[in-house]
């Protein structure tokens, strides 16, 4: 497939090429190829120009572009977004992916980090001061991405979402004003990028507040038989419940991973998975880890102490770029055993080794920020199951993404309606009253008040 270039697309790349200090990219580049691509690599996608933003200025002058020219938009962080919203047909990307400067101030326990960093980045610079913010759970996702969506993670329960630990952010709206957002300036707008998505602006700059952990942890990664699987769910469920919240319990129906310490033989073979980490004192964490290990007869039992960015980093090669994913995502209010037959027969039809359904707990720091107090729709749920179909061979896509689809479709009738919006699926499955919620109308006038033309969130006519 070859991607048409118009007059008005090269007039576009002109005034971008007369403006940016950055990079600009359009299809005779012989960058374009590997410029386009996302971490997903279901998403192929063809825009007709790709504006590699080096600093704030940059994003001002591609805002201007796209006023003037009125393509699709798209906004390029980290690219790591399961719906590959980072990249357009025919239009413009902004792309951020090399603005990753991270800042600590250990003394007021902030960080700022430009939009094109991940949380590797983060969690290094971080760790340097025994600091942490709760990020994702793959440490080569992008941070703004993650962050603008909710961000679920590790240290969820004792910290809150990623969102939750924003105290401003650096915004450039759709008329290429630069306004810092927070809870006094613009507190609709910082109200509406705490679990928005995106449409609201591009982030140039967000501020964290950090919080104490590292650099020794305790995690547990405890390995049982595939058949035990009913058996450790419903130990799980009863132990859940029980754990404080300086620990997230998650539940997985995997593959074992292609892990040197694993027999070659076993790569891949289906297994349940019980993880957690604690935030606090290392060697505390190991007791009140412990119960994860003795739900049954384990496989194996990796609970340990190890240092925060390892812990960070250690699914990153279980995702790799370039494979192809399908995520799709619901809201529980309690864990029913509906929900846990649902979860088990999606486990049993996985497609691929690399497939997996994951139960995440929730409660504690998320729960205790307001439902109305940031955008993010869904404080009162007390799980999450996520759907995740891997692969690597195309002709598998039909067969993947009908399995995400059909275990989704079982864990309805169990589920609150509501969807994660970075478990979303493609773009055409997130709906957006599911991912918004009650907050979708007042997300709309906001979206109406900073971007009244669309130019963010249309795709105009092209001339």
């Amino acid at each position: 497939m070859t991607t048409t270039v118009t007059t008005h697309d090269q007039t576009l790349v002109a005034d971008l090429r007369a403006t940016l200090t950055g990079d600009v990219i359009d299809p005779a580049d012989h960058r374009y190829d590997q410029a386009r691509r996302v971490w997903n690599g279901l998403i192929d996608r063809r825009p007709a120009v790709i504006a590699r933003c080096a600093s704030r200025a940059d994003v001002v002058a591609a805002l201007a572009a796209a006023r003037t020219h009125r393509p699709p938009v798209s906004i390029r962080g980290g690219g790591h977004q399961i719906a590959g919203s980072a990249v357009c047909d025919d239009g413009l990307v902004i792309d951020l992916s090399e603005m990753t400067a991270v800042t600590v101030d250990p003394s007021s326990r902030t960080a700022r980090v430009e939009p094109g960093a991940r949380w590797a980045d983060v969690n290094i610079a971080t760790q340097r001061h025994g600091l942490v913010v709760p990020g994702g759970e793959v440490s080569e996702t992008g941070v703004a991405g993650l962050t603008l969506g909710g961000g679920m993670g590790h240290l969820q329960r004792a910290y809150g979402l990623s969102c939750d630990a924003l105290r401003s952010v650096e915004i450039v709206t759709a008329d290429g004003t630069v306004r810092t957002a927070d809870r006094d300036e613009h507190p609709d707008l910082f109200w509406a990028v705490r679990g928005g998505g995106r449409g609201l602006g591009v982030v140039t700059a967000m501020e964290f507040v950090l919080q104490p952990l590292g650099p020794e942890v305790a995690q547990a990664l405890v390995l049982y038989p595939y058949d035990d699987a009913e058996r450790v769910l419903a130990a799980w469920r009863e132990l859940v419940p029980r754990m404080p919240e300086t620990v997230s319990p998650e539940f997985a129906l995997w593959g074992i991973p292609p892990d040197p310490g694993f027999p070659a033989e076993m790569h891949g073979a289906p297994v349940v998975m019980v993880a957690g980490l604690y935030a606090g004192p290392a060697q505390e964490g190991l007791e009140v880890l412990a119960p994860l290990a003795r739900l049954g007869t384990p496989l194996v039992d990796a609970t340990a102490i190890t240092d925060y960015v390892t812990s960070q980093s250690g699914s990153d090669p279980l995702f790799p770029a370039g494979a192809r994913y399908f995520f799709k995502s619901h809201f529980l209010e309690t864990f029913d055993d509906d929900a846990a037959a649902a979860v088990l027969a999606a486990g049993a039809a996985r497609p691929t080794p690399q497939s997996l359904v994951i139960v995440r707990t929730m409660g504690g720091a998320i729960a205790r920020v307001g439902e109305d107090e940031s955008a993010f729709a869904h404080r009162a749920a007390g799980f999450n199951v996520s759907i995740d179909a891997g692969w690597t061979d195309a002709a598998m896509d039909d067969a993947a993404i009908g399995w995400a689809r059909r275990a989704w479709d079982r864990l309805t009738p169990s589920a609150t309606g509501g969807v994660y919006v970075n478990f979303a699926g493609l773009d055409e499955d997130a709906h957006r009253d599911a991912v918004f919620g009650a907050h979708a109308a007042r997300l709309d006038a906001i979206q109406r008040t900073y971007d009244p033309d669309g130019i963010l969130t249309a795709a105009a006519a092209r001339h």
